[in-house]
């Protein structure tokens, strides 16, 4: 089913779902990083993420994709680019949230805050609020928010069910520092501020027309349309997260593991893919000092991190293109779906509620349940927006997802 000229819905679903596998499953390679402290393979994962392959993408398959961000406004880049810090806060927090609460809760709360949050920021931002309030489209969104907030309730208390459930050294086995505490104050941050991402592809509108009138001119598809104006906001993400590792770098003495061929005496901690940042843990008896370190491995794993992460980002924007314009919100529904969907089922598969009673699981499978249902409810209310006989309201940008660990 199509709807106007170059939209398909059953393209479009393929395309965002395909985005959401992307952004569940990027932090896997993470986990195969051997010796290096988490500063390290993150700044290499997101050099990738944020600069290589942005640029790449662009080249490749944008014409003259520069003349988009060279011909942009002062005012134009510059917010596009400051909301890409802010994003940049909630990505650097995220990955403390699998680091507590493990990928599947971790994914699934972060990212329903994201949701609901996000939802309503751009119509805020637009001063569209009073719409939705007053309109039956509107009602609905507010509903599926509701309904998302309703989700992440749910998602709690299997959290909490299961710190009950698990003795000790089983949620240190999974998850090193299982503490729901905090994992649900991280994941509230990262979730508010990696909505921000929103208030950036609103920001950088002028970009994206300016790169659709180039695709036009040079006959190509437009398909790559938000690849530029991803450049730029993606550097205001770097940006913090580059900042944040060198002050890691510069307190932990660890600088010297992008060269270093053996593990030195004075790095103390020992790191795997899964601990958030600045994650320390005390060498204690073990002896670290001359272990060769797997350079070129960590240095290809942590690549293959920071692309498929960006990835996310690349089917979404193609995506969107497929959607019909007043439904392009419900785009996101589709995206965020399909990540809840993907982070739990890698959830299960790498055995992060195993022990747990049947009430944990029906718990956190209700949750699951629950944020689908609020997305497509939200997805129910754009489809009455297009139906309804008020004045159309200028196009909301699409909601995207956190940079989840680089």
């Amino acid at each position: 089913m199509s709807a106007g000229t170059g939209t398909n819905w059953f393209a479009a679903v393929a395309l965002h779902w395909t985005g959401g596998l992307a952004s569940a499953s990027f932090y896997l390679p993470f986990r195969g990083v051997k010796r290096w402290s988490w500063e390290t393979y993150w700044l290499v994962g997101g050099f990738f993420s944020w600069i290589v392959a942005p640029l790449a993408f662009a080249y490749f398959l944008v014409p003259d994709f520069w003349q988009a961000i060279h011909t942009a406004s002062a005012s134009t880049l510059f917010w596009t680019y400051f909301f890409g810090v802010l994003w940049g806060l909630g990505g650097l927090t995220f990955g403390l949230t699998m680091r507590y609460l493990g990928i599947g809760l971790g994914m699934a709360i972060a990212l329903s805050y994201c949701a609901a949050f996000g939802t309503l920021m751009v119509p805020i931002y637009d001063g569209q609020f009073g719409d939705l309030v007053t309109h039956l489209y509107g009602q609905v969104i507010l509903l599926g928010v509701l309904v998302c907030l309703g989700g992440i309730a749910v998602s709690g208390m299997a959290g909490m069910s299961k710190e009950r459930e698990l003795p000790e050294d089983q949620k240190q086995k999974v998850v090193k520092e299982f503490n729901f505490k905090k994992g649900i104050m991280v994941a509230t941050f990262s979730g508010i501020m990696s909505a921000c991402f929103n208030f950036g592809i609103t920001a950088a509108t002028p970009i994206q027309t300016t790169t659709k009138a180039l695709l036009a001119t040079h006959h190509a598809n437009n398909i790559w349309n938000g690849l530029p104006s991803l450049i730029v906001l993606l550097w205001g993400g770097f940006t913090t997260n580059f900042i944040w590792c060198l002050i890691l770098h510069l307190k932990n003495r660890s600088g010297r593991q992008y060269v270093a061929a053996t593990s030195a005496p004075d790095e103390n901690r020992i790191v795997t893919g899964l601990d958030g940042p600045g994650y320390s843990e005390p060498v204690g008896n073990i002896e670290l000092s001359g272990n060769r370190v797997p350079l070129l491995n960590n240095y290809t794993l942590s690549a293959l991190a920071g692309v498929t992460w960006y990835l996310q980002f690349f089917f979404y924007t193609m995506g969107q293109t497929k959607m019909p314009e007043a439904g392009k919100f419900s785009g996101w529904t589709l995206h965020m779906a399909s990540i809840i969907i993907f982070a739990t089922l890698w959830g299960v598969i790498l055995h992060e509620w195993k022990g747990t009673s049947k009430k944990t699981h029906a718990l956190i499978t209700g949750g699951i349940i629950v944020l689908v249902s609020s997305t497509i409810i939200v997805g129910v209310g754009n489809y009455l927006k297009k139906q309804s006989p008020a004045k159309a309201a200028k196009p909301s940008a699409a909601l995207v997802v956190p940079q989840h660990a680089a």
